[in-house]
């Protein structure tokens, strides 16, 4: 440790020079934006771009009833938080409070909702793959391909 770490306060200023802080998004600042699979649109307040390559993909999908997507694949991690609404997420019916995380890499069972809801995602650089979640062509879709060119990603 240097002299200068030793003198400063962490209760008052940064460990280091290199240490940041932290960033506030509300979600009312972003316009939903189409997403890949139908009927889901997203609000992503923080995403991975080619200065920040290692920012998490974070926001929320919202699904509409009768929303869906086909067993697919990824190699970076992610959690879901269910805030609204009725999953089932292969075998398991899943409400308000459930939180699901995806290791990496991971395969997504197919889901579906009759009624629609609400999830809160955060998708990160894996930490055994070293592979990012992916945001453009995904999260702001201008149109959405055809759903079995949808099945398996990188």
């Amino acid at each position: 440790m240097t002299a200068t770490a030793r003198a400063r306060d962490p209760k008052k200023e940064p460990l280091t020079e290199d240490h940041k802080p932290h960033e506030l998004r509300h979600v009312d600042d972003a316009q939903w934006e189409t997403l890949r699979y139908p009927g889901q649109t997203s609000k992503m307040l923080f995403h991975p771009r080619p200065e920040r390559p290692t920012e998490p993909n974070a926001g929320f999908v919202r699904y509409e009833p009768g929303a869906h997507h086909p067993l697919h694949s990824h190699n970076f991690a992610q959690i879901w938080y269910i805030l609204e609404g009725t999953f089932q997420i292969g075998d398991d019916i899943c409400g308000p409070g459930t939180m699901v995380f995806h290791p990496d890499p991971h395969f997504e069972k197919p889901l579906k909702t009759k009624t629609g809801g609400l999830m809160l995602f955060v998708q990160y650089t894996g930490p055994t793959t070293g592979k990012g979640p992916i945001y453009d062509g995904r999260f702001n879709v201008k149109e959405r391909k055809p759903l079995e060119q949808e099945q398996y990603d990188e």
